[in-house]
C-alpha cells in the first residue's frame, strides 16, 4: 500500500542518438520525497500511545493489531521516523544473541565499555526556586575508559573530600549488554492513537501529489532530466 502511494517520476536513460534530441524515458518512485514527522510531536500524548513492541514482533504485525490491517504497517514506521526497519527495528533476542555471536569471539565476556554509577555527594544544595535538592559527584550511565575503572574517584562530600575506586563507581559492559541495551531502546515506539489514524492516512496521501509546475506530467508523475 505504501508504495502505491509514493508518487513516480520519469527520467530520462539515454539518448536514442545524435544530436540527442530524443531520450528513452524511465519510470521510477521518487524515495527523495519522504514524508517525516515532527520529534515535537511526540510531546503530544493526545495524538499517539507509548508501545512496546514485544519479542518477535514486526511492523505489520503491530499494524495488523492496531490499526486491524498489516498493510498499514508504513503508518507504524514513519511515525517513529523510521527509515531502515533492518536497523531502527529491534531484533529479537534469539537474532541478537546469533548475530554477536557471528560477529565477536566472545561477546559474553568482551568489555564494550566501562559505565558509571551515580554517586550521591552526601549534601544537598538550594535551588533558585528555595528547594532542597541532593548534589552528585558523578552522573549515572556515564562512558568512561579502562583507565577511570583501575583508577581512584575523588569529590567533596560536603565536609572534607572523599576517594572511592574507580570499580566502586563504574562498571565493565560487556558487548552482549550493551547491545541488548541499545536493542531495547528500540522497542519503545509511539502509536498513532486510531481516531487520528484517517486523517493522517489522507493528508500523507495528498502531500504526495505534485503541483502543476513545468515538469509536471500528473499528480503522481513528474519528468526530470539527467
Amino acid at each position: 500500500m505504501y508504495f502505491s502511494l509514493v508518487p513516480n517520476i520519469e527520467y530520462d536513460e539515454k539518448p536514442i542518438g545524435y544530436p540527442f534530441s530524443q531520450s528513452d524515458y524511465a519510470i521510477a518512485k521518487n524515495f527523495f520525497r519522504r514524508y517525516q514527522v515532527n520529534a515535537d510531536v511526540f510531546s503530544y500524548a493526545v495524538f499517539f500511545n507509548k508501545y512496546a513492541i514485544e519479542d518477535g514482533e514486526k511492523p505489520y504485525t503491530v499494524a495488523q493489531n492496531a490499526y486491524g490491517d498489516p498493510f498499514y504497517d508504513w503508518v507504524v514506521l514513519i511515525t517513529n521516523n523510521i527509515v531502515n526497519p533492518l536497523h531502527d527495528w529491534p531484533l529479537t533476542n534469539y537474532e541478537l544473541q546469533k548475530t554477536l555471536e557471528s560477529e565477536y569471539a566472545d561477546p559474553y565476556g568482551t568489555i564494550h565499555h566501562y559505565e558509571t554509577y551515580e554517586v550521591p555527594a552526601g549534601y544537598k544544595t538550594t535551588t533558585d526556586f528555595g528547594e532542597q535538592e541532593q548534589v552528585l559527584a558523578l552522573k549515572g550511565g556515564l562512558t568512561v575508559d579502562e583507565t577511570f575503572y583501575n583508577g581512584t574517584f575523588k569529590f567533596w562530600n560536603g565536609t572534607t573530600y572523599e576517594t572511592k575506586q574507580g570499580n566502586e563507581v563504574s562498571r565493565p559492559v560487556t558487548v552482549m549488554d550493551h547491545f541488548a541495551a541499545e536493542n531495547e531502546k528500540k522497542r519503545e515506539i509511539y502509536l498513532l492513537k486510531g481516531r487520528y489514524f484517517q486523517s493522517f492516512v489522507d493528508e500523507f496521501r495528498a502531500k504526495n501529489l505534485y503541483k502543476s509546475s513545468g515538469d509536471y506530467i500528473s499528480q503522481q508523475l513528474k519528468k526530470v532530466g539527467v
